[in-house]
């Protein structure tokens, strides 16, 4: 699995005050192999249908299929390289996840999300609260996972917004 592109996060970081409700990003594609598949699964999710070709056909997934956490994890890495820029990082504060489809060995993936809401925080000037729907996508336009987190998003620090 070749790795996502990446953005410079200095020259990209994006802070509280830059987002606004619709703004959308999308990610770099990444194509997922059964070699992948298979590794992940046998160090984090050991079910016979993410590790052999023919136990997994006589499951409800009909073949091999990506573990669920698979695709969260390779969901992150494409917001992390090439999708949500934000200052001082992605960090989650919790959210909703599905997994709509399975992803199967040759799926190409990417990840589009849009931010739903911003929200200062009160009590802590530095940062505030920003909700976006992420939906990871298959070549066929096909959603395979939502997921919809909450994210702590820092403010610009009070020197950069006085400079400008």
């Amino acid at each position: 699995m070749a790795p996502a592109s990446r953005y410079d996060p200095v020259m990209s970081a994006l802070f509280l005050e830059d987002l606004q409700v619709g703004q959308r990003f999308s990610s770099a594609a990444q194509t997922i192999d059964a070699d992948a598949i298979r590794a992940f699964a046998a160090h984090w999710d050991p079910q016979p249908f993410h590790l052999d070709d023919a136990a997994a056909a006589g499951t409800l997934f009909g073949g091999l299929a990506a573990s669920g956490w698979h695709t969260a994890a390779l969901t992150m890495r494409l917001l992390v390289t090439s999708a949500l820029p934000l200052a001082g990082g992605i960090i989650g504060s919790g959210g909703e996840l599905a997994w709509e489809r399975p992803v199967r060995p040759g799926d190409t993936l990417h990840v589009t999300c849009e931010v739903l809401e911003i929200t200062p925080s009160r009590s802590r000037p530095d940062r505030g609260m920003v909700r976006v729907r992420c939906l990871t996508v298959n070549q066929n336009g096909e959603t395979v996972q939502s997921f919809t987190p909450k994210l702590v998003v820092t403010r610009r620090p009070a020197q950069e917004t006085a400079d400008g």
